[in-house]
């Protein structure tokens, strides 16, 4: 029987007056019903039934009896599975290798998204719950589109984060988090798979990433776009003619639109990176960076 046929025969059974007429529905009802919680609470049957349990006739007592003392068994053993049920907890994938042309193998990307959780890691091994949470957000950072060992990306994670608060004199401060939060969006980036791929595999040390500046971090495509900005404005950059191009490469943090005009200039000294200075042709708003 489904929700409907129960409900409507369990209102048959409030109007019934006749013995006759409640035993033939409680009967009804005694082979319809698979009880579950979920149908016991939508139904409210085993409320309807329970209220023949004082009937005079024995018969009536007695069905009613059984019918509540098995659903009550049923919904019971339903409970009892649901907390012996262990969480399953997929496994990463397995690798597969395909040539890169180099003679080198690379991972093929996973087909699921990957987090501690997810993966099975445990990654509470300090008391302090921000050191925590930053192993945590750099686990799932590295973990984008990769298919290495979960132990392997946990060691590299808690590298990073280690460096950090042995760089703020093992301290957990606002300096701390800020640059945490700087590394993890670097990681997190899609479009730069590269840096990603550099860490895990070695090429690029934990002790090393952590010193790294925005711009080491950057892409390959918009550190070459760069480049070729510094080339083709250098003469612009050094004088006092702003020169301003327009590209699709950087985002407005304020209206998300990516027209953006920038230019050059050579702010610090010479050795040091130029500082780009970006206005967004929608909306106006403006920012730098080095």
């Amino acid at each position: 029987m489904d929700t409907k046929e129960i409900k409507s025969t369990v209102s048959n059974l409030e109007k019934a007056l006749d013995d006759v007429t409640i035993l033939k529905l409680l009967n009804i009802l005694k082979e319809g019903v698979r009880p579950s919680e979920k149908l016991l609470r939508e139904t409210k049957v085993g409320v309807a039934v329970n209220k023949f349990r004082t009937n005079n006739n024995g018969e009536i007592n007695s069905l009613v009896k059984e019918m509540i003392s098995k659903w009550r068994d049923a919904v019971q053993h339903e409970k009892n599975s649901k907390k012996k049920a262990p969480a399953v907890v997929p496994p990463p994938s397995v690798p597969k290798t395909t040539s890169n042309g180099n003679g080198a193998s690379e991972a093929n990307k996973p087909t699921h998204p990957r987090n501690p959780k997810i993966d099975g890691v445990i990654i509470n091994m300090y008391d302090n719950s921000t050191r925590n949470a930053s192993v945590s957000a750099l686990y799932t950072a590295l973990a984008i589109e990769r298919n290495d060992k979960s132990s392997h990306i946990l060691t590299i994670a808690t590298e990073i984060e280690s460096e950090v608060f042995k760089s703020e004199y093992l301290a957990v401060n606002d300096n701390y988090r800020n640059k945490l939060r700087t590394f993890t969006m670097n990681l997190r980036n899609k479009k730069n798979p590269d840096l990603r791929g550099r860490i895990l595999s070695g090429s690029i040390l934990p002790s090393v990433f952590t010193k790294m500046s925005p711009n080491e971090m950057a892409p390959e495509a918009l550190k070459k776009e760069i480049e070729k900005l510094n080339k083709q404005n250098l003469f612009d950059a050094q004088g006092a003619t702003e020169k301003r191009a327009v590209t699709d490469r950087f985002t407005c943090g304020k209206c998300k639109h990516k027209k953006v005009s920038y230019y050059q200039m050579q702010t610090r000294s010479a050795d040091e990176p130029l500082t780009t200075f970006c206005t967004c042709e929608n909306c106006g708003n403006r920012w730098k960076f080095s």
